[in-house]
């Protein structure tokens, strides 16, 4: 009877079926019999050994993972931040963002720190908490911390993080608030609707001073408007400057979020101070007719790595 019992669990274990449940819910896999259990077989993308031992195969990458450590970039002769930019699929904005303090024009043998995918690469000052990075930045916290391998709260001052940030959305001001709301990424008019005057460029208007090798150069454009008309910050970012300024006049500078300087010039009041946040869209002050100008007027002016760039239509 005991020989009978034994043949018959046998002959059970023999015809046993191996099912992958966790991809083929409904798939039932044929019987494997017990010479080819012996031997070793596969059914559907499960093997089984010749000891019984079901094996699943593993995804092994055919190419080597994306690297998340900065991009150092070597300046050569002829690069510009936009030739950089298109070169790592960057927008030149994110080369700025990246390397504070850049000046313009780019020095041949600079290092240009860049991040691997959109985004910023940041040094880690004293008192930065991954909690206060993510807020500044428009991130999660978790992915700023798994992004850069890091597991625990504190981080190391002068270590060096790279930031994703979906372009779409852009960075936040220190409260959280995003930067540039109405139109991410871009420049909101400061006035609108207002009829450019003067843009940027070479003039024979005398009043304007010699740059870039022209007798006179015009450095921004200029939105005709009538005294006291609001102006509006055309980025969100800090007031780096605010008061007079011989040529400018009373004028407001704000460094955005991106590291670039918008200078609203010949105003006849201000709405801000040096340190004050805005957002995108927020009141700086009034049109005026202050410094060198004629006619009331807002003369707004872009600054990339402290030289002045044609910020183009600027929405208006």
């Amino acid at each position: 009877m005991i020989h009978i019992v034994f043949l018959a669990i046998a002959g059970a274990i023999s015809s046993y079926s191996a099912v992958d449940r966790s991809f083929f819910p409904t798939f039932h896999a044929g019987a494997v019999p017990a010479v080819a259990a012996d031997q070793g077989v596969a059914v559907g993308d499960l093997s089984l050994g010749g000891d019984s031992v079901i094996i699943k195969p593993l995804s092994i990458p055919t190419s080597a993972l994306v690297s998340r450590a900065p991009i150092v970039h070597m300046v050569v002769e002829g690069d510009t931040l936009e030739s950089i930019g298109r070169q790592y699929n960057l927008s030149w904005r994110e080369v700025l963002w990246s390397n504070p303090g850049l000046r313009m024009p780019l020095a041949v043998g600079r290092p240009i720190r860049l991040p691997p995918v959109r985004g910023v690469v940041v040094l880690v000052r004293n008192g930065d908490t991954p909690t206060s990075l993510a807020t500044k930045y428009g991130v999660e916290e978790t992915t700023l911390l798994g992004f850069n391998g890091l597991r625990g709260p504190q981080l190391t001052p002068g270590s060096v993080l790279v930031i994703p940030v979906d372009p779409a959305q852009g960075p936040n001001l220190s409260t959280g608030v995003p930067a540039d709301p109405v139109k991410p990424g871009q420049f909101l008019c400061p006035i609108a609707g207002a009829q450019v005057i003067q843009r940027f460029g070479p003039t024979s208007f005398a009043v304007e001073p010699p740059f870039g090798g022209y007798l006179h150069f015009h450095t921004g454009v200029d939105l005709l408007a009538g005294y006291g008309t609001p102006i509006l910050a055309a980025a969100g970012g800090k007031v780096t400057a605010a008061g007079n300024a011989d040529y400018f006049g009373t004028r407001v500078e704000v460094t955005d979020s991106f590291g670039l300087v918008e200078v609203y010039a010949h105003m006849s009041l201000l709405n801000v101070a040096v340190g004050h946040e805005v957002q995108q869209g927020e009141l700086v002050g009034f049109v005026g007719s202050t410094g060198l100008s004629v006619g009331a007027h807002l003369h707004f002016q872009l600054e990339v790595g402290g030289m002045p760039t044609d910020p183009g239509t600027i929405g208006c």
